[in-house]
């Protein structure tokens, strides 16, 4: 007993799969029954006892069961509950059938069977979803077409020496064993061609990109102010260039954005923790529905499982810095070299507050001009998806803390906030070219001491794109090429300084991932990220308007990381 309680996990994480290639087996099975010849003596010994029609109807209904099956199939690799309960039924129905279309006891044997190992396994079904939401993708359509035409093959192979070559199809179906089998294999090619003709009408179209001005903004923003589970990055929502997934109870949702055939989805789920499975899946399956390449980017180490679930493969593409508030302190030689410059820049008259609500209105035009100095010293142009941009609309759903010196505002940043204040960040961090040097530091130290009176856990820095990737003999290929990048790309991108700026503030460092079905993906999804990011190609090669040397301050670099 001992044994099989601990085999239990490795069994229910196995049945989905396991249950899914039975059953195709068993659709496929009946397929082939269907159109090939009835055993002669159990026929005859059938048909005296059993009404002509009632074998007829069997026959035909066993043939259009096989592709109920094959279709079900794909629903049990989905984990669908609903999948599940009808699996079952067709199954102990097709048994019935099998013994009234031929005494077929052999198939009624095999088909009881699998019901009966398929019956204690209902908790490894665990997702709560309608038949008619399941996705069958382009290629399960497929994959059920060759079964049955493969099943058609095989019955003209099997009545090759019976006399109907030369007769018109609808006298050959019209009497006679060949008939029969032809008349169910026809059946259920119709069925597959109805279906197949109505999963392409109804099937989901690809949601709308949500702006300002779309009811369901208003439903991100309300998930947001209440979310369970939710990271700072979270409420790049309002960013107005994403698409949306919502749970069936309208308490959370799935961003993503769209790039050609690739559908790259923003993090985990948003909102309640035991609704994040179900739009994971429903992403995957929504994308396999449009053949599209899914994937998801920005992930942290406590997503791995839900996302392991899907069956992607994981890597590793950088580390994000975490200082917590509770113990924090300004002292100590990490931090001496901060410690300094927000001293300095302190006693040079520089002053910190937080603006929120009409206050930023207010400040807009003010905030635009900084933005705009900023923006003609570095390349690349305003950013989107995975990083904010100065949008008017955008800038204003958050708080905004400005940095004055002599009255004159001189920086500001955006402040992502969570609604469990588990953690908040910065998002926009941009600096006027009069400025004084290291005016990030003053900025940071100031926004740490504000979110510790707000009551935060923790002050989050943002990613160090391929921080923390080893470069070991064993290790993926990947891995060894974004360490190789990171240690000489220093003119694509400052990975390294980057890395040195946010290691001033001593912080915790953990690990995000992206995950694609495959792993040849996640390059493609990388980049796909990095084009949606800069508005495509052109975006990317955008340099910057001036000539003069800009700032080098690592903290511009890391606004932008």
């Amino acid at each position: 007993m001992r044994l099989l309680r601990d085999l239990r996990p490795a069994a229910f994480a196995m049945a989905p799969w396991t249950a899914a290639v039975l059953t195709l087996a068993a659709g496929v099975m009946l397929l082939a029954s269907g159109a090939t010849p009835s055993e002669p003596v159990r026929f005859m010994r059938l048909i005296q006892i059993t009404p002509v029609y009632l074998i007829e109807a069997s026959h035909f209904l066993s043939s259009i069961l096989g592709l109920a099956l094959v279709l079900l199939s794909f629903g049990l690799r989905a984990r669908l509950d609903a999948a599940w309960y009808a699996t079952l039924g067709a199954l102990l129905l097709g048994a019935m059938l099998a013994l009234l279309k031929g005494f077929n006891w052999e198939e009624t044997s095999a088909l009881v069977a699998l019901a009966v190992l398929l019956s204690p396994f209902h908790g490894a079904f665990h997702r709560s979803s309608r038949l008619t939401r399941m996705e069958i993708t382009p290629g399960w359509l497929f994959s059920a077409a060759c079964a049955v035409l493969g099943a058609g093959a095989l019955g003209l192979w099997s009545f090759q020496h019976s006399d109907y070559a030369d007769r018109p199809w609808w006298r050959v179906m019209a009497d006679a064993d060949s008939e029969r089998a032809v008349r169910a294999w026809a059946g259920a090619a119709l069925v597959l061609f109805v279906f197949g003709i109505w999963r392409l009408v109804v099937s989901a179209a690809t949601p709308p990109v949500v702006g300002e001005t779309d009811p369901d903004y208003e439903r991100v923003r309300a998930i947001l102010a209440k979310a369970e589970v939710a990271e700072p990055a979270s409420n790049l929502a309002l960013l107005g260039d994403k698409r949306f997934l919502f749970s069936a109870s309208g308490e959370s949702f799935l961003m993503f954005g769209v790039r050609g055939r690739a559908w790259v989805a923003l993090g985990a789920p948003v909102g309640k923790r035991e609704e994040r499975q179900e739009l994971l899946w429903r992403f995957r399956e929504l994308a396999d529905s449009h053949a599209a390449r899914p994937g998801v980017h920005g992930l942290n180490a406590e997503d791995l499982p839900e996302i392991v679930e899907l069956g992607f493969s994981i890597q590793k593409v950088g580390e994000t810095a975490a200082v917590p508030l509770e113990n924090f302190s300004m002292d100590g030689r990490k931090r001496g070299a901060a410690r300094r410059n927000w001293r300095k820049l302190g006693e040079a008259g520089a002053t910190f507050e937080v603006l929120q609500g009409e206050a930023v209105t207010a400040m807009l035009p003010m905030l635009q001009a900084i933005s705009d100095q900023w923006l003609a010293n570095h390349a690349g142009g305003e950013k989107g998806f995975s990083m904010g941009g100065f949008w008017p609309g955008y800038v204003q759903e958050f708080p905004v803390a400005l940095v004055r010196v002599d009255g004159k505002a001189v920086a500001f940043a955006t402040i992502w906030t969570t609604a469990s204040h588990s953690a908040f960040s910065m998002d926009l961090m941009r600096y006027a070219d009069d400025a004084p040097s290291n005016i990030m530091d003053f900025l940071f130290v100031e926004l740490i001491e504000w979110g510790r009176a707000q009551g935060y856990e923790a002050f989050e820095f943002g990613i160090a794109p391929l921080a923390g990737l080893d470069d070991r003999p064993l290790a993926p290929i990947m891995s060894r090429v974004g360490r190789l990048l990171f240690e000489r790309g220093e003119e694509i991108y400052n990975f390294q300084g980057v890395r040195r700026y946010k290691d001033k503030y001593d912080p915790l460092w953990q690990p995000r991932y992206c995950a694609a079905p495959q792993k040849w993906a996640i390059p493609w999804l990388m980049a796909d990220v990095g084009l949606l990011s800069s508005g495509g190609v052109a975006g990317l090669s955008k340099r910057p308007k001036k000539t003069e040397a800009a700032k080098t301050e690592p903290a511009s670099e890391a606004a932008t990381a």
